[in-house]
């Protein structure tokens, strides 16, 4: 397969996207993505056309498009399928798919990819950067809220950390001070071990309060209902 030459893309119209139709709170107006569709399939060609390349692109340019494309990708499964009540219920009668992340629907330069295929086949064992869980959103309740704007690279530390601490703050997916956190810090574990070198560690670079090393944490059950404002709990 032919190897990219691509130079780094703009995501201003993903920015504009997400403005209109994701609160500041994160939760997402499908409907408006809907009615937006020609601009949302005009950002998803510009990615398509480009594919990142250590060639042309640094490094946070290449995890800023990923983060990107994971997002707008998953917004693009969801409206297209809209209503649903969880985006696991998209999987239904399709063949040969396991799950909602292993459909094969993204196409970039030649390449054709599935949500699976960017989180753990990319981003995960290239990057090395755990807060890329606070910042991929599965557009469900439970997820980090799904940032409205884009990803940048000028901002990428700024925004992940952010992310990060916003994550730990947010009440609705994490309680801290109660030692109960997100599944996602048990899925994930090995990521944050190995950035931090114990999950509470890492935990206690962004909580808003410090977590003893030897504290037993408890994982909250994870809400797959659609991220949207009428699903808050």
């Amino acid at each position: 397969m032919k190897v990219s030459d691509s130079k780094p893309v703009s995501h201003v119209l993903w920015s504009e996207l997400l403005q209109d139709h994701v609160s500041k709170d994160g939760w997402v107006d499908y409907k408006g993505f809907q009615k937006d569709s020609l601009k949302l399939k005009e950002y998803l060609n510009l990615l398509s056309s480009g594919h990142p390349n250590d060639k042309n692109w640094s490094r946070d340019e290449q995890l800023a498009y990923w983060i990107n494309a994971y997002n707008a990708y998953t917004v693009k499964l969801i409206t297209d399928h809209y209503p649903v009540q969880s985006i696991k219920d998209i999987k239904n009668g399709i063949p040969f798919v396991n799950t909602v992340w292993d459909i094969k629907f993204i196409n970039i330069e030649g390449h054709t990819y599935d949500l699976n295929n960017i989180e753990h086949g990319i981003i995960r064992p290239y990057f090395n950067e755990p807060r890329i869980h606070f910042a991929i959103n599965c557009a469900s309740v439970s997820c980090p809220r799904l940032l409205n704007e884009a990803y940048t690279a000028d901002q990428l530390e700024e925004q992940l950390t952010n992310a990060a601490r916003s994550f730990l703050a947010d009440p609705l997916r994490n309680q801290v001070e109660k030692h109960r956190v997100s599944s996602i810090f048990s899925w994930f574990r090995g990521d944050f071990k190995k950035k931090s070198g114990s999950l509470v560690k890492f935990i206690n670079q962004y909580a808003p309060e410090v977590v003893q090393e030897d504290t037993d944490l408890a994982f909250l059950d994870y809400n797959w209902q659609l991220n949207e404002e009428k699903n808050k709990p």
